[in-house]
């Protein structure tokens, strides 16, 4: 994908999520930390371009819910910023790839500790498979089919797929 296409996939998602919530009424976006965190901006900036309205944008760091910690070092990316309540909202998590589905299922109870949503959305750019969890995303860019040693990229100028080098 290259910036036009990740353009274009944005425009799409933000028309789906307005549809399928019938507009923008309590609608809220949690980008995950990192990968998510510019998408959701970005998808908040297309919605409001589309639908003339402001829609409050949060982010979610999971490092310490998920269910791999001992497996691999605990490094908390960045800081968690949720400046509104989620309690009766829609919440759409936004990340940049979905992979096993882990690091969804961590979000889903980090989330917890900030209210309790009506309903909870995914919105990924890059869906690549492999999933471990019964996680399915509700709105996707890209469905790219990948190996597993092979590492999935997404930047503000379009997607990579590239394989994993030993150092």
């Amino acid at each position: 994908m290259d910036a036009e296409d990740m353009r274009r996939a944005i425009t799409r998602i933000a028309h789906e999520v307005v549809e399928r919530n019938h507009g923008l009424a309590d609608v809220a976006l949690v980008g995950l930390q990192t990968g998510g965190v510019p998408l959701a901006r970005r998808l908040a900036d297309t919605l409001a371009a589309v639908e003339g309205t402001d829609v409050p944008v949060g982010t979610i760091d999971v490092a310490f819910y998920r269910d791999d910690i001992g497996l691999r070092p605990v490094m908390p990316e960045a800081v968690t910023n949720i400046p509104f309540d989620l309690t009766g909202r829609v919440v759409v998590l936004v990340d940049d790839v979905l992979f096993t589905g882990r690091t969804v299922r961590a979000a889903l109870d980090a989330l917890n500790d900030y209210g309790r949503p009506r309903a909870v959305q995914l919105a990924v750019m890059v869906d690549r498979g492999h999933r471990e969890l019964p996680i399915r995303p509700d709105y996707v860019g890209k469905n790219l089919p990948t190996r597993r040693d092979e590492v999935v990229d997404v930047r503000a100028d379009g997607v990579d797929v590239g394989e994993v080098r030993a150092r």
